[in-house]
């Protein structure tokens, strides 16, 4: 797979259910562990992460083949206090979710979304944008290469934030 053969678009109605698949890709789980169980993406916790997706401040995009395989998506979310997600750092930081297919990993497909995404937050004229990943996943390279650092450890996993390269000229 060759970046010429994959291309990113903007999330459209037909990939919620494909958000949902991604959703659950993106749940770590440690080498030897049990995998979870689908259901748990429909748990308050991570629901929240695709359920009305659409509403205002909602952005994302998607990763296809030539052919229309989806191959990963990438997810962002402005939540509040009473709403907040594990990587949550305030209201005005939407909170990052990504996800690729196990076969195209590897392939430069996360890093086409994040970078697709990273784009568009500084676009918008976005401050900051936030994640959460297990500190054991192999995607926390990726996000300390385009500039995210670790902020926090909550339970198993970590906050990490990206200061938008904006905010940096303005200061």
């Amino acid at each position: 797979m060759t970046k010429t053969s994959y291309h990113v678009r903007s999330i459209e109605e037909q990939d919620i259910p494909f958000l949902w698949e991604m959703l659950y890709a993106s749940l770590h789980t440690r080498e030897g562990d049990e995998p979870l169980q689908l259901e748990s993406i429909h748990t308050p916790e991570l629901s929240k992460y695709v359920e009305d997706w659409g509403r205002e401040g909602d952005f994302g995009y998607v990763a296809v083949d030539q052919q229309g395989k989806r191959l990963g998506s990438i997810t962002l979310r402005f939540y509040t206090d009473q709403n907040a997600g594990y990587g949550y750092v305030n209201a005005t930081t939407p909170e990052m979710g990504m996800a690729v297919t196990e076969d195209a990993r590897g392939k430069g497909v996360g890093t086409l979304l994040l970078q697709t995404a990273l784009d568009e937050v500084e676009r918008r004229g976005i401050a900051e944008v936030s994640l959460s990943v297990d500190p054991d996943n192999q995607a926390i390279r990726l996000y300390k290469r385009l500039g995210f650092v670790e902020e926090s450890l909550n339970g198993t996993s970590v906050t990490m934030v990206r200061v938008s390269k904006l905010d940096h000229w303005q200061n």
